[in-house]
């Protein structure tokens, strides 16, 4: 056998061990603790922090900005690598929030599948509609849990029948739960009629839950069972048998059919049965759509192509003993190798990938391999953008990572203005990172930010005071749509709740007060076009 081929079958090996999944999620409905519970089963941390919003209370390893200790709510996706049994498990956290939605649907694009974490007590809630119609979009499958089942909530049944009709999608339960709030007691693993009972243990949910196993048609003696409960399981399991989705992998593949999984990620009941379905269940990553440099279309093949990545996100500061910008890069073909070479696409100049990283929360561990599936952390000088491909062969680009149109605008000026020079270095290392968009007025007079939702401005103003030591200033602009101006904007007639401005690159945007003004300006102005950023 040729040394080729011997990497060949390397390459195919890891290619096909690899699991790279976001998790997504209404907010509070579990996801972050999730995160954490999986680390915990992986071996890659020894105790599980709850997500705690006050001083003195453990945080987890995802969250590592100051701001998402504080609030207890991830702000910023994430990336971490752990192994499990066979497999090499990418795990990208996500935020929940909506005004995060820009970094979390950028994020989604490097998952070869998807979690969707749901509350048990509040069933599909909006956010979860627009993260899983973005999967749909995208042909992620998607595995469900549902959560939070140790609290009081609503009846599975009920769970299962509003996922199928909210997200038209059909629910296979792979487990059932037996009992719920404080008597969840324990799975029924509906492939194998076997029973999972969990022990509740003295430190909550930070160690590793014990587990007895034993056949359903034992249960019934069991005595932690309660009658009631014992007849709801079974009345439950045969309905699911009469009229129940049945499961099959390749529907699943193609987004057809959810499996569904209940579980309680505070007190790790069900988690590790749920990990182990994860594994058999999820996709190891396939083809990838790019545009050629001709104009054609093509698919790229993981183990087929050389070494190709895209850079989905770039994040500064995440260690302040580092100081720097960090491109998180999905690998898409090949095998990467420390320091390697490859061309960058947008620049058209080969680079060298230099001190490559992988993260959990602030630690860093140097990366001398990887996979397709994996996401590496690259140290940026200044030549990545979102979006950005690199390769050994070039001649193709990745499709274009999503873009949002803002809803929310704002001036925002440093207290001191000794500060200038910091405070327009991080505005600009905010915009580069997708955080906010910078605009200028017309006359480049004033600096003017743009973002989907109004917490992205606390971030903001919370990492330029703690992490570039400026203070600022923040006053609302009374506008909640924009569009770019295609023509003389001298001849412009403008509607009296709109302003002109000018984005990044120069080109003109027209800001509006609402939807009724951009109507009365496009009326107004035949000559002119106006063209929905995004």
């Amino acid at each position: 056998m040729t040394t080729e081929t011997l990497l060949l079958n390397e390459l195919v090996a890891a290619t096909t061990r690899r699991r790279t999944f976001a998790i997504i999620s209404h907010p509070d409905a579990g996801k972050t603790t999730l995160t954490e519970k999986l680390l915990l089963y992986s071996g890659l941390i020894r105790t599980a922090g709850m997500v705690r919003g006050r001083k003195g209370g453990k945080t987890t390893a995802s969250d590592w900005m100051g701001m998402e200790q504080e609030r207890g709510i991830s702000i910023t996706a994430s990336a971490m690598q752990f192994p499990y049994k066979d497999a090499v498990v990418n795990l990208l956290d996500t935020p929940g929030h909506q005004d995060f939605s820009e970094d979390t649907y950028r994020t989604l694009t490097a998952a070869d599948s998807a979690i969707m974490v749901i509350d048990a007590a509040k069933g599909v809630e909006t956010q979860t509609r627009k993260l899983f119609a973005v999967c749909r979009m995208r042909r992620i499958p998607v595995l469900t849990l549902i959560n939070k089942m140790d609290l009081p909530g609503r009846p599975p049944l009920d769970l299962m029948t509003e996922v199928e009709q909210a997200l038209n999608i059909h629910a296979s339960p792979i487990n059932w739960p037996i009992g719920s709030g404080s008597d969840f007691v324990g799975i029924v693993t509906r492939a194998d009629n076997q029973v999972q009972l969990f022990s509740k243990t003295m430190h909550g949910g930070a160690s590793k839950v014990e587990t007895d196993i034993l056949p359903l048609a034992n249960l019934g003696s069991h005595r932690r069972i309660e009658q009631d409960t014992m007849a709801q399981v079974h009345h439950d399991l045969e309905l699911l048998e009469i009229a129940g989705n049945p499961f099959a992998r390749e529907p699943f593949l193609q987004g057809e059919v959810t499996p569904v999984f209940f579980a309680s990620a505070l007190t790790n009941f069900g988690i590790e049965s749920f990990l182990d379905a994860f594994v058999n269940l999820a996709p190891s990553p396939g083809m990838r759509l790019a545009d050629g440099d001709d104009g054609s279309e093509l698919l790229v093949h993981p183990t087929n192509v050389p070494f190709s990545a895209y850079v989905f996100k770039l994040q500064a500061n995440m260690n302040p003993k580092h100081r720097d910008s960090t491109a998180f890069l999905r690998i898409c073909s090949g095998r990467f190798e420390r320091d390697m070479v490859v061309r960058h696409h947008r620049l058209g100049k080969d680079i060298r990938l230099a001190r490559p990283h992988s993260l959990v929360a602030q630690e860093r561990s140097t990366v001398e391999e990887a996979y397709p599936g994996d996401i590496i952390g690259i140290v940026n000088p200044g030549v990545f953008a979102i979006g950005d491909t690199v390769s050994v062969t070039g001649g193709f680009n990745f499709k274009p990572l999503p873009q949002f149109q803002p809803e929310i605008f704002a001036r925002l000026r440093p207290t001191d203005v000794g500060k200038r020079k910091a405070f327009d270095k991080g505005l600009t290392q905010m915009a580069q990172e997708g955080t906010v968009q910078i605009m200028r007025s017309y006359h480049d007079q004033d600096t003017l930010i743009a973002a989907v939702g109004r917490l992205q401005f606390d971030v903001l103003q919370y990492r330029l005071r703690h992490e570039y030591r400026v203070e600022t200033v923040l006053d609302a602009l009374p506008f909640s749509c924009s569009a770019w101006l295609n023509g003389d904007p001298s001849t412009f007639k403008s509607p009296s709740a709109s302003m002109l401005v000018k984005d990044q690159r120069d080109r003109i945007v027209v800001l509006f007060g609402d939807q009724l003004m951009k109507s009365i300006a496009r009326d107004r102005n035949p000559d002119h076009t106006l063209l929905d950023m995004g």
